[in-house]
């Protein structure tokens, strides 16, 4: 049933949550887990830069997603198959990308539950993966402490 399962990771608290059950569906089903960190190369008026030159910006970025993929990584069973990807661009586009590039069976990404104010300027990634994935997508909630 599922084949391909993409472990998006920005390194966050939540992405521990996913990676259980990631793991659960990769054991069940056989499949290899796909770690995707994107790095975010908008430039410095689109991005959280704070003012950072672009090519510290982005080199910034991506040992943050190449961090990201080794602590989902050393989550994850030992003898799973796993591939580490990391994707150029901004979070959502390239995520929804891999989906189609690597023909992905399921997505399973964590949500961090911002409302109101903090949804409005942050915005939700996790939802526009719900809204436009092709493949399924499996949210999991960042538990309460």
């Amino acid at each position: 049933m599922y084949d391909d399962i993409l472990l998006p990771t920005d390194g966050s608290e939540g992405t521990r949550a996913a990676v259980t059950h990631a793991n659960e569906l990769a054991t069940t089903y056989d499949a290899t887990v796909h770690v995707l960190s994107v790095v975010d190369t908008r430039n410095r008026f689109e991005s959280p830069s704070a003012g950072l030159a672009p090519e510290a910006w982005t080199e910034r970025e991506r040992e943050r997603a190449e961090e990201a993929i080794d602590e989902a990584v050393a989550e994850l069973d030992d003898g799973l198959a796993i591939e580490r990807v990391v994707q150029e661009g901004t979070p959502k586009q390239g995520i929804l990308d891999y989906v189609d590039e690597a023909g992905i069976d399921v997505v399973v990404i964590a949500t961090h539950g911002r409302t109101g104010l903090d949804h409005y300027l942050i915005g939700s990634v996790t939802e526009e993966i719900v809204r436009k994935s092709p493949a399924p997508v499996l949210t999991v909630k960042l538990a309460a402490d």
